[in-house]
């Protein structure tokens, strides 16, 4: 019975701290790692025939069927990254948006290469990005909603954000910031609130367990089209997570993509505050640099 793997408890800190950031996927860390198709397939196999296989063959070839000791690795990389970085995340939102924007924003570019480089004859899905792209920016265009965090809406939101979590591109936090439920969700997790991290908790194992048979589908039978929907995904998401944004009435604004945000170019941004080119053009490309290596590293494993 394979067990703990390193590795993929390192690969799953690195999806947890990136799932906590709006605008930023666990799904497109598990892509540059090179563990997306076993996370997927891995998924799909926690299933009724694996509750029976239990039943009937023992525990030993249930872990086996669902692949148990990569799963129990990943999952606990990302509790544990979830619950050390839901604080450091938050305060480098709060105090040095710039810098942390502009390294997600290069994690993001870098990313978008190498989904494209694995697409087959990619000039014949074009069409494919461009919808990954307009997709993307038009989620990026709708605004936070209010909805009240009660046990339900805390599941539904589960639900719809591990969806975008798997997904390399739009982030499973910012679908919770759009419904208004990403507050809550920090919240529930820095204050270890029982009842709101179960009730978001399975909410995200119901819609988990729904969404990644299509999506392990769409990876057999459409891998081309799909490769290209998420390059453009991930290259529209740059809306989102570009670094320099004021609110509506063009100033700073008061929160992490409060309502009514809009990107704005740097000198634009300077009319109201340092807009930190330099430092944040410099941790961009760091953050290029970062993907390209983690790439590297994950190929040669």
């Amino acid at each position: 019975m394979k067990g703990f793997s390193l590795g993929v408890f390192v690969r799953g800190i690195a999806m947890g701290a990136a799932d906590v950031v709006p605008g930023v996927s666990g799904g497109t860390v598990a892509f540059i790692t090179g563990i997306y198709d076993q996370l997927i397939e891995s998924l799909k196999a926690c299933n009724l025939q694996a509750l029976q296989l239990l039943f009937k063959s023992g525990p030993i070839a249930c872990w086996q069927y669902i692949n148990g000791g990569f799963l129990l690795s990943l999952v606990l990389g990302i509790a544990v990254s979830v619950a050390s970085l839901a604080r450091v995340i938050s305060y480098g939102l709060e105090e040095h948006p710039l810098p942390l924007a502009a390294l997600f924003f290069g994690l993001i570019l870098a990313s978008a290469l190498i989904v494209f480089r694995q697409i087959p004859q990619s000039s014949r899905h074009i069409g494919w990005l461009f919808f990954g792209i307009v997709f993307a920016v038009v989620i990026g265009e709708i605004r936070p909603a209010e909805i009240a965090a009660t046990p339900l809406s805390l599941f539904l939101s589960g639900a719809l954000a591990i969806c975008a979590m798997i997904l390399p591109g739009i982030s499973g936090s910012f679908i919770l910031l759009l419904l208004g439920m990403y507050e809550p969700v920090i919240g529930a997790i820095k204050q270890f609130n029982i009842v709101s991290l179960l009730s978001f908790m399975a909410g995200c194992a119901v819609g988990l367990m729904l969404f990644v048979r299509l999506l392990s589908w769409l990876m057999h039978h459409h891998r081309p089209q799909l490769l290209a929907s998420l390059t453009g995904i991930l290259l529209g998401s740059l809306t989102i997570i570009w670094p320099w944004k004021l609110d509506a009435q063009g100033q700073l604004l008061a929160e992490s993509l409060a309502p009514g945000w809009q990107n704005v170019l740097p000198w634009e941004y300077a009319h109201i505050a340092d807009p930190k080119l330099l430092a944040s053009s410099l941790i961009a490309v760091a953050g290029v640099f970062l993907v390209l290596v983690v790439e590297k590293i994950a190929k040669n494993e």
